[in-house]
């Protein structure tokens, strides 16, 4: 009786080494939790590397270009303010980036892709989307109808409206650029329905 209670007694020993046996450690002996460096705020920190140059390359080029270079922390934006989303990197080329080329910092850090369409031409300088309404409305002339519907609260009421008196739909926002807006830019925004008329970029307004 007396070695069968040993034996199972060795067995429940021998069990509990085994589970925590696998808890994986690295080549220190440290548990995997704890492989992964951060500095003194508790941040994940990568290696130091100098931001190559992106500027001109199709947009998937300089992303495949920017993981090699071993930063895979990537955003873009439409340079042109339009808020267009880029889909197909392919279609697209890079006008800006931050950081700038030749920037020493950490892999971890962000790159930021300022791009318009391969067959535009890129702009002098970024062009900034409207500002977030408030209480007062913003200037939305010449803006995208999409970055202005961005640019409003979630819960606001927006009628756009073919500024050609065409009466075509207003389907693809980003590709239409506001004319005309009601309330006007700079009036008090109290909840009130947003009415606007826009035409297609290629058009101009009537």
């Amino acid at each position: 009786m007396h070695s069968r209670l040993a034996a199972s007694a060795f067995t429940v020993v021998a069990v509990l080494g085994l589970v925590a046996g696998c808890k994986s450690t690295d080549a220190t002996g440290s548990s995997t939790a704890t492989t992964n460096a951060s500095n003194s705020n508790g941040e994940k920190s990568g290696a130091s590397a100098a931001v190559p140059d992106f500027l001109g390359m199709g947009l998937q080029s300089a992303q495949d270009k920017a993981q090699a270079a071993g930063f895979y922390e990537l955003d873009s934006h439409d340079s042109l303010g339009r808020a267009r989303h880029q889909i197909l990197d392919r279609d697209w080329k890079v006008c800006s980036q931050k950081p700038v080329a030749g920037t020493k910092t950490s892999t971890d850090t962000r790159l930021d892709f300022g791009a318009v369409k391969t067959g535009e031409t890129c702009p002098a300088h970024d062009q900034a989307a409207p500002s977030a309404a408030g209480r007062v409305m913003p200037d939305f002339s010449g803006k995208s109808v999409s970055a202005a519907r961005d640019a409003l609260a979630p819960d606001t009421s927006l009628d756009v409206i073919d500024g050609s008196g065409q009466g075509r739909m207003v389907l693809i926002e980003s590709n239409w650029k506001v004319c005309t807006q009601k309330p006007a830019a700079g009036a008090k925004l109290s909840g009130q329905p947003v009415a606007l008329t826009a035409v297609k970029f290629e058009e101009s307004c009537p």
